[in-house]
């Protein structure tokens, strides 16, 4: 399983499934002292604008509503959830038996779980399947699983996809804001990166003293979640308050990351988001991320080397 540094390889001997299954109760470097505000059924769902992908490219009143959708969206909660955005959803069941692969230390790419940065680190509770997309130069196809046979294929099949629904929400987001609709792609440069994150949510005893994952905000520019069909978790912070995230069928939960929010200069919110953990139910999710070309002057501090979609947390 994921490979750590030697001082703290025994914290991780093994994945968060296997200790899902072989134990009773999570190891206590599982635990969040602090505890988590309240269950998970006691929060209300974060009133998240739904808009219609579709009609974002047309000149019509209707696209103009969907316009003013994004720029609430992004502005009160850095989020929005897209419908009609030409993607096959059965995308989760052809992945779900994917192969697992261990990581290299230091390194974020493979099948693992958290990384191990010091003996007071509290973990989270979930297997994490990293895979660089773009550029092509940067995967590491030694890591990529070979079962499904198809898997290679559909994941650059989808990158490919949110690319172009990328590029929509770009240029909307340009719109919306009285911009040169160009200027956010220019900003992300000629190779920008794509990162893919499979999550894997075992159940848990404890879903009141364990997260799934911590609070943090992306260190993307954007980023696409297809949720799980069935089993709910994604909590997002608001006004210093703990919201859950409704499961709208069919839709693409889409986010602003720390990126875009320096590139609005903060009318566009990084929102701070976390996922609980579920007593009975496995959930299983997949993240998208686009970020800038990390060699392009001018461009923040993100670098492929270390980019980790969680690597800004940002405690509150």
């Amino acid at each position: 399983m994921a490979a750590v540094a030697s001082a703290t390889a025994p914290l991780l001997a093994k994945a968060v499934e296997e200790l899902a299954i072989s134990t009773s109760a999570p190891p206590e470097k599982y635990i969040r002292k602090e505890g988590l505000g309240g269950s998970a059924s006691e929060l209300p769902y974060l009133d998240i604008p739904v808009l219609d992908l579709s009609l974002l490219n047309s000149s019509t009143p209707e696209a103009e509503e969907e316009l003013k959708k994004l720029r609430i969206g992004f502005s009160s909660c850095g989020y929005f959830q897209a419908i009609n955005h030409g993607i096959d959803t059965s995308f989760l069941d052809e992945v779900h038996d994917k192969k697992k692969y261990a990581r290299d230390v230091d390194d974020i790419d493979g099948y693992g779980n958290d990384t191990v940065y010091s003996e007071n680190q509290t973990l989270d509770w979930n297997d994490r399947l990293y895979l660089n997309v773009k550029p092509e130069n940067k995967r590491k196809m030694k890591v990529w699983p070979e079962n499904p046979t198809n898997f290679r294929q559909i994941l650059l099949d989808l990158t490919a996809k949110l690319e172009n629904v990328n590029e929509i929400v770009f240029k909307a987001m340009a719109k919306s804001l009285g911009l040169e609709e160009d200027c956010f792609l220019k900003q992300c440069g000629e190779n920008p990166i794509a990162l893919a994150r499979f999550n894997l949510y075992p159940p848990c005893p404890t879903p009141d003293l364990v997260l799934a994952a911590k609070a943090h905000g992306d260190a993307s520019a954007m980023t696409y979640l297809l949720q799980d069909k069935e089993v709910e978790g994604l909590q997002a912070l608001k006004d210093d308050k703990w919201y859950k995230v409704r499961i709208v069928p069919n839709a693409i939960v889409v986010n602003v990351g720390d990126q875009v929010e320096i590139m609005t200069n903060g009318i566009f919110k990084s929102p701070i988001h976390r996922v609980a953990t579920n007593r009975e139910r496995e959930r299983m999710t997949i993240a998208v991320f686009f970020a800038p070309d990390a060699t392009g002057e001018g461009r923040g501090p993100l670098m492929l080397s270390n980019f980790d979609a969680e690597s800004k947390i940002r405690l509150k």
